[in-house]
């Protein structure tokens, strides 16, 4: 008699996992996600801003000085060396959980779109050592790991296998500031 092999895969990756058969299953498939940068529109008013106004709010405009430091949250890429940056702090985790947060961030004038990443971890984050936060759809974190960049696809996917984690966010591990939201999909 011969076992069915889903069968034997589902039982195998619970041993691996620690998880229900039915959920190792779907944790040993590829899950996909999608990284998402902010909306550009929501900085545009401070972009007409002057130095003064910008300072009065803790902002201000920067100069790209080195190829990898100023990461733009909107279009998920280092600014190149030469162009401006603002860097502001920004409400990331705008909630009425205990895990409401913010801090600073760097965004490029004249970015179109927010960028939208499917699957795949772009430089900006593959050069760095990121904090990934998995939070519930209640805005509370259930789990978290620092880990390089270049290996954090695995344990994005596995984050987002499990059933109480609503959403992913990428931090900056050695800053500490917000790189990235990441959803199913």
């Amino acid at each position: 008699m011969q076992a069915d092999t889903r069968f034997v895969a589902a039982i195998a990756g619970a041993a691996i996992t620690g998880l229900p058969p039915e959920r190792a299953a779907m944790m040993l498939c590829a899950m996909s996600y999608t990284l998402s940068g902010l909306e550009p529109a929501i900085f545009e008013p401070l972009f007409q801003l002057d130095e003064e106004a910008l300072a009065a709010c803790g902002m201000r405009w920067m100069y790209v000085d080195e190829p990898v430091g100023f990461p733009c949250r909107i279009s998920l890429e280092d600014a190149p060396v030469g162009e401006r940056v603002l860097l502001l702090p920004f409400v990331h985790q705008d909630s009425r959980s205990a895990y409401r947060a913010s801090g600073p961030i760097f965004v490029r004038r004249g970015v179109g779109e927010a960028r939208r990443i499917t699957g795949e971890l772009p430089p900006y984050l593959t050069r760095r050592l990121l904090s990934v936060r998995a939070y519930d759809a209640m805005d509370d974190m259930v789990d978290a790991d620092v880990i390089d960049g270049a290996s954090a696809a695995p344990r994005i996917e596995r984050y987002l296998a499990r059933d109480e984690v609503a959403y992913l966010h990428l931090h900056f591990a050695k800053r500490g500031c917000f790189a990235c939201r990441v959803d199913r999909g």
